[in-house]
């Protein structure tokens, strides 16, 4: 039922924060948390209710992101990676299938996948490398076909849950064209895949995003829709998945941030400076219009996924949820003063993980840029200065 699972995310979000520090400062991920998400359904939320899941659209999706994020983002962006499987998964309807030539045999590996993912299996994306960030187009992982299957070699960087996820959607260019990339659901039991621990960073640090380095055969019906070059055009036809997914998470980190300096300074006995008070109001303003701008793509992508006006959209989302919550949590450390940034401190982490929400793809200079191009009249996914795919 509608509504359910953002209840149950909301339920959750306290213990996911009660959680937070440790993780944090271990740089270790929560496995709680996902213990949590599994028994609360939600890693079925974007599977079709004919296969077992809670067949959510993209605005129910961007709730239960937010609300988790209000208690850990780091498990929200964890949990984002898989909903954008899934989600990418269940919107390749009969109309979209037949219009990409998918055939009946990939139809029914995708009712497979979808219906392991509302059982309790766990989706992680290896799509990130170095030197290529999330540009399909760049990416030096390659395949090939082989007997019963195709044989894929390369290294993954950034993957979020690396080393507990059950399968891995990995994108790769095929080895006789460069010109065709792919994408491939890789089950985390499969040979020649190697988790290399090389996360240590200055936000983000409890979502286990190690390096995954892949020599890997795997079955022709890992092969997602059955056809190879699907990987740009789904990308085009769904970009909400590869960045507006990411905004939800942000601006729950940002209404976290927002909490966590209104207890501190009700606490510390400094509420009613004017100076804190004008923190807080602008902050309040602030995440409130990123949260609408959020939920305003969210809407239109259910709607009318891809049409260019929902694109636009998208790409503010991105874009605003990003230098909101950086913005905010700055300002509200400020507003808490120096005992905040003491290591364990709520603020303290939330500013860290803010930090990182304009560096996820697309970067806030790449959505600025796309949103540039278009004010102008021009094409954004094939002018500016920045590869988009």
């Amino acid at each position: 039922m509608a509504g359910d699972a953002i209840a149950a995310a909301r339920r959750l979000a306290p213990r996911l924060a009660a959680r937070a520090a440790e993780h944090d400062r271990d740089g270790t991920l929560p496995v709680d948390d996902f213990a949590d998400l599994r028994a609360a359904g939600l890693f079925g939320l974007m599977v079709p209710a004919r296969l077992g899941g809670r067949e959510a659209g993209f605005a129910e999706y961007a709730a239960v992101a937010y609300e988790l994020a209000r208690g850990n983002g780091a498990t929200a962006l964890v949990f984002n990676m898989h909903a954008s499987v899934t989600g990418a998964l269940s919107a390749v309807n009969e109309e979209v299938a037949e219009s990409l030539g998918v055939p009946d045999e990939a139809l029914a590996a995708r009712d497979r996948m979808l219906a392991e993912a509302a059982a309790g299996s766990w989706y992680g994306v290896a799509m990130s490398e170095r030197g290529a960030g999330s540009r399909l187009s760049r990416l030096a992982t390659v395949y090939e076909p082989v007997d019963g299957g195709y044989h894929l070699k390369g290294t993954k960087t950034f993957c979020s849950g690396a080393g507990h996820a059950d399968a891995y959607l990995v994108a790769a260019r095929s080895a006789t064209d460069q010109s065709v990339v792919s994408q491939f659901l890789v089950p985390a039991t499969a040979d020649g895949l190697k988790v290399e621990p090389t996360w240590d960073s200055l936000g983000m640090r409890a979502t286990a995003s190690h390096d995954l380095h892949i020599d890997a055969v795997v079955s022709d019906d890992t092969l997602l829709g059955g056809v190879e070059g699907l990987a740009l055009v789904v990308a085009q036809l769904m970009p909400h998945w590869l960045i507006a997914s990411y905004a939800a998470v942000y601006v729950g980190v940002a209404q976290a941030a927002l909490d966590a300096a209104v207890e501190h300074v009700v606490k510390r006995g400094v509420s009613e400076l004017p100076s804190v008070r004008a923190r807080i109001g602008r902050a309040d303003a602030a995440v409130a219009a990123a949260r609408l701008v959020v939920a305003e793509a969210a809407r239109r992508v259910d709607e009318e996924p891809g049409a260019e006006e929902t694109n636009r959209w998208v790409w503010r989302a991105k874009l605003l949820a990003g230098t909101t919550a950086a913005d905010v949590a700055a300002s509200m450390l400020e507003a808490a003063g120096t005992s905040a940034t003491r290591r364990g401190h709520p603020l303290e982490r939330l500013y860290r993980d803010a930090r990182c929400g304009s560096l996820h793809p697309a970067t806030s200079d790449v959505c600025a840029d796309w949103l540039g191009v278009a004010a102008i009249g021009g094409d954004p996914d094939r002018e500016g200065t920045s590869p988009r795919w």
